[in-house]
């Protein structure tokens, strides 16, 4: 990197720790176009990062997560919190950029100066998050934001990697949306802290809750070895995490609530903001936090080596893979041999 580039990421470095929003969103650009100044800017950042609450929300569309999020916002800022905001959102067909429709939900917020809202379009990126949104939670967390929510972009069952960049994942639901069903399936639900059945003036709420209560208790019971063999299915479904979740006596196992709320209303914020405050004291004074950050750390480590990996061995072999397929398709090679000639160069 020459001196120029140099003395820029060192000056919005700068800007974003001071909290200013016009480096903050600089920062997030480069970031997410993946500028050859993000990841010197990332790493003159991260020594200063740490000190965020990262409440990941989840959830199938149409739970009401928009609606919820914009609430929550309002309650951590009525507490005194600046909070920060990842709102992913689909790619566009045609642009390849978010349609920015969590972002409109929210523009109550828009000239709050402790709020920053940012959308993030997913760009084919599977598990519900875009590639860079982990980055931009740091660089909102180098930035002085106390809480940082990242909302999903709510595409089901397997939308577990929030649950790995967060502190704490809310599960969303809404009463006739078919989650009575999903609440016996494994996936997102396995590794959720909380759940919210949002929309609860809507007929149905209340055998929603039921149903997600049954299933922890189900989860509570496979987990102590309570039941038999018989449900083997069941254990394989949903009793893995049961023992994994905590409570808020530090000792104790974590009796996973089930959060009534009509965001629309305003209804249950507060509780579930409680809830959410009781769940990271037991993150930091039972030990689980810091292990959670250890298997996050370790995920992303991996992550962004092989990432630097591929792209030094693709420079070092100059490998064009446009080329690469073109011989594949005039049927000159096949791709398993091809991949292996190609780790035998670099490794030769």
């Amino acid at each position: 990197m020459d001196s120029t580039s140099q003395a820029e990421v060192e000056r919005i470095a700068e800007g974003v720790l001071a909290g200013r929003m016009r480096a903050v969103a600089r920062a997030m650009r480069w970031v997410d176009d993946d500028d050859a100044r993000a990841w010197p800017l990332l790493r003159a950042l991260y020594p200063h990062t740490g000190g965020a609450y990262v409440l990941g929300v989840t959830g199938t569309p149409g739970a009401g997560k928009s609606t919820l999020v914009d609430r929550l916002v309002s309650a951590w800022r009525a507490r005194g919190e600046k909070v920060g905001v990842v709102a992913v959102d689909p790619s566009s067909p045609l642009t390849g950029g978010a349609l920015l429709g969590d972002r409109i939900r929210m523009e109550r917020h828009f000239t709050d100066p402790g709020v920053f809202i940012r959308s993030l379009a997913t760009r084919g990126h599977l598990g519900g998050l875009s590639r860079s949104a982990s980055d931009v939670v740091r660089i909102l967390d180098a930035a002085g934001y106390g809480v940082v929510i990242v909302e999903t972009v709510g595409v089901g069952q397997d939308e577990l990697e929030v649950a790995r960049l967060a502190h704490t994942t809310l599960l969303v639901m809404a009463p006739g949306l078919g989650d009575e069903i999903q609440a016996i399936k494994a996936g997102v639900l396995e590794v959720a802290d909380l759940y919210v059945v949002n929309k609860a003036d809507r007929p149905g709420a209340d055998a929603t809750v039921t149903d997600v209560r049954n299933m922890l208790a189900l989860g509570r019971e496979l987990a102590r070895g309570v039941l038999g063999p018989g449900h083997a299915g069941a254990a394989a479904l949903m009793g893995r995490r049961a023992a994994a979740h905590p409570t808020d006596d530090p000792e104790g196992p974590w009796e996973r609530p089930v959060v009534k709320t009509v965001a629309a209303r305003g209804e249950g914020i507060e509780e579930l903001l409680d809830r959410c405050l009781a769940h990271q004291r037991w993150l930091e004074q039972s030990g689980e936090g810091r292990r959670r950050a250890t298997r996050r750390l370790a995920a992303e480590l991996r992550e962004r080596f092989e990432v630097r990996l591929v792209q030094a061995a693709t420079a070092r072999l100059g490998v064009h893979w446009d080329q690469e397929a073109e011989t594949l398709v005039e049927g000159g090679a096949d791709p398993y041999g091809r991949a292996e000639a190609l780790v035998e160069d670099l490794l030769g």
